[in-house]
């Protein structure tokens, strides 16, 4: 990875009319922002389906599958325009009543119905470009649109509790079920194919101006999904199908008491007697959808914290992971694959062997250096501390955006970072200019930045907080943000930081002459 900069933004919390962001003229707005902003990488978010459930809360890294998009970004616009909804009928739904929140009652409610309507109007089973999709697709998009609709036939009801044939996954109760839910099947694979079929589009623009997409994959799937409906055979179930062990992390700077995720964990010795062939899988999804890959929660594959299912994080202690055996097969399967380890949290020198055998660069997160009682010179975060071989973060999408991070901070911590930058007087509601240029100056070779922070917004602007499990995935950006000055500004700061790997500054003549 060469010296270059990004923003991190995720797609729902792009602009819109229609409840959420999507694949719409909005993002194609945005991948341009990008390019006139000299920037090189656009991070998103995980595109997974979030399940609406109890302890996922609409969390992306939650999904009813690890393979399938969230329908929710497919562009109603172009859906009009293929004629297939009407405005009038677009207009006519309840989205929310905050354009700047998303609302995912709502948008279960009454999204999902409209997408109904593009499906039965599209006869989108004549098409070749369809019949390619699904038949190419075929190894996880059958048990995904499968269990979707077993879903909504058995009430939102969790799969265990499924009658025994089915949830079991036995052959003769899914031929029956194939055709007894057929249109409902069909349904979920038209919406991936015109997830897949925008999603490709968008990329295909944003790499025809220089912008690669960094992706993200969470460790973990949700226990309610289609994969380990599909194979429970590779997670850690009791003989009723349920979860014997959960996921989570111990007390951590994000939470005192530590995490329960609540996601299975995998039985790694089935995965190794496949050489990883469910995650491989997975991980060549993953690269087909991205240009690089963000590996969330990377130490848990060095050990996973494991907790007894029904009890608190302090209950928990580690397991062995898989370790090299997993990059040693990718690397065989698939060759060299650009990642970027996501090494925060508790670390040991084991996990620190695996990030400097994997060769992948790390993150280092600006926040994380103000420890009032690691303040040193063994301080791997502070700004001078940074080497070159890892992707810098002001603060990232589990943080509060800079300015509600420092309003947070005692006075005594607001000091240090004071005296630190050497910016005494200036204005709190301006810190993000610091770290900000901290970031871009440093020695990184990647430096990502969360739109947020470029836009000096605080706490109210937080996306995800992990300490607490409701609440988070909401927030949106206000339509008019990106303006033509933040884009100079921000083109500035990376040219003067020499981050700009690419012919920016032609673009920005034709842009900026009037």
């Amino acid at each position: 990875m060469s010296r270059a900069a990004g923003i991190l933004m995720a797609v729902s919390s792009l602009p819109g009319k229609y409840g959420i962001g999507c694949f719409d003229k909005e993002a194609y707005r945005f991948v341009d922002f990008l390019e006139r902003s000299g920037q090189t990488y656009w991070q998103i978010l995980p595109l997974n389906p979030p399940n609406h459930r109890p302890l996922a809360y609409d969390s992306p890294y939650q999904g009813f599958s690890a393979f399938a998009g969230n329908p929710f970004y497919i562009s109603l616009d172009a859906l009009i325009q293929e004629g297939v909804l009407t405005q009038e009928e677009v207009d006519a739904v309840d989205f929310g009543d905050d354009p700047n929140r998303v609302d995912y009652e709502k948008l279960f409610a009454n999204r999902l119905p409209l997408l109904r309507k593009a499906y039965e109007r599209s006869r989108v089973a004549e098409r070749e470009d369809y019949l390619h999709f699904i038949h190419e697709n075929a190894w996880w998009l059958d048990d995904y649109a499968l269990f979707m609709a077993l879903k909504g036939f058995f009430k939102e009801a969790e799969w265990p509790d499924w009658p025994e044939d089915i949830s079991r996954h036995w052959g003769y109760a899914i031929d029956y079920y194939n055709q007894l839910l057929y249109f409902d099947i069909e349904f979920h694979k038209y919406t991936q194919y015109k997830f897949f079929q925008q999603w490709n589009a968008l990329k295909a623009y944003a790499n025809a101006k220089h912008i690669s997409i960094i992706g993200d994959i969470p460790i973990y799937v949700s226990f309610d999904s289609a994969d380990v409906w599909a194979h429970p055979d590779l997670f850690q179930l009791n003989d009723q199908n349920r979860q014997s062990a959960v996921a989570g992390c111990p007390p951590d700077a994000f939470s005192a008491d530590g995490q329960v995720w609540g996601t299975p964990l995998y039985r790694w010795e089935k995965h190794r007697e496949d050489r990883f062939g469910w995650w491989m899988a997975r991980l060549w999804m993953n690269f087909q959808q991205c240009d690089l890959l963000r590996i969330d929660h990377f130490r848990g594959l060095d050990e996973y914290f494991s907790i007894p299912a029904g009890q608190g994080a302090m209950a928990g202690h580690w397991e062995k992971g898989p370790g090299m055996a997993i990059f040693h097969q990718m690397w065989q399967n698939m060759g060299y694959k650009p990642v970027i380890v996501e090494d925060l949290g508790y670390m040991t020198e084991s996990v620190r062997q695996m990030v400097r055998e994997t060769g992948f660069p790390n993150m280092k997160v600006l926040q994380f250096a103000f420890d009032p009682d690691d303040i040193g010179a063994s301080n791997d975060y502070l700004v001078h501390n940074i080497p070159e071989h890892c992707v810098v973060y002001p603060g990232t999408h589990d943080n509060d955006p800079i300015n509600g991070w420092f309003a947070g901070l005692s006075e005594a911590e607001q000091k240090i970072v004071r005296e630190y930058f050497g910016c005494e007087d200036l204005a709190a509601d301006r810190m993000n200019e610091v770290f900000v240029r901290a970031g871009l100056m440093c020695r990184a070779e990647t430096c990502v930045i969360l739109i947020q922070d470029h836009l000096g917004l605080g706490r109210e602007a937080r996306i995800n907080d992990p300490s607490h499990q409701e609440n988070n995935w909401f927030w949106r950006m206000k339509p008019g943000m990106l303006t033509g000055d933040l884009e100079k500004q921000i083109f500035e700061l990376t040219r003067r930081y020499g981050r700009l790997n690419w012919d920016a500054d032609s673009v920005q003549q034709k842009q900026w002459v009037r």
